[in-house]
């Protein structure tokens, strides 16, 4: 099951957009684990623009490139807050702040770190934010935006708000249209 809310707040000149996204899928039949295709991810361009797709999670595991695999789960909580603010006729500034994480719940996965079993895991939200431009073809968008990893969970407890925010360590994510 998936859900997907939004809600877009217009002002005289520019718009607040608001983004909720939760999932939860389970394994039925003789499966004890829900397929690569259907299963959740975290980051990417239209998620938590701080991390690339399937690198953050599930819970509090460490990125992915780090790793080398793709991090799934087959829950997924995720919320977005964008101001969009016109430059000029076709250029657009934004400014966002996404949180979220995926995690494993009723499934066979072993590592606890990874397991969603109480609202103490909540703790294990990720938090990006960054600034964009827009580009508006008027059929289409081109969006760049920059993230930067706010508040990172895989990072030891005490060091992980604000440790990485600089240019360098930015994820640079190239769109067509908006993120949501």
């Amino acid at each position: 099951a998936d859900v997907d809310l939004r809600y877009y707040q217009k002002f005289n000149w520019n718009k607040i957009v608001y983004r909720f996204a939760s999932g939860l899928g389970l394994p039925y039949g003789n499966s004890v684990a829900m397929p690569f295709e259907k299963s959740f991810y975290a980051g990417g361009a239209n998620g938590l623009r701080a991390w690339r797709a399937r690198e953050l999670g599930p819970g509090n595991l460490p990125d992915s490139i780090e790793r080398n695999v793709d991090q799934i789960g087959n829950m997924s909580l995720e919320g977005n807050i964008e101001w969009r603010i016109p430059v000029t006729s076709i250029l657009e500034g934004a400014f966002f702040v996404d949180a979220g994480n995926i995690w494993n719940v009723l499934d066979n996965i072993k590592d606890e770190s990874s397991r969603f079993t109480s609202f103490k895991d909540l703790e294990d939200i990720a938090v990006a934010s960054g600034f964009g431009l827009r580009y508006d073809f008027g059929f289409f968008v081109i969006r760049l935006d920059l993230g930067f990893k706010t508040y990172n969970p895989a990072l030891p407890k005490g060091s992980r708000w604000f440790k990485e925010y600089n240019f360098s360590k930015a994820v640079y994510n190239i769109g067509i249209n908006y993120p949501f």
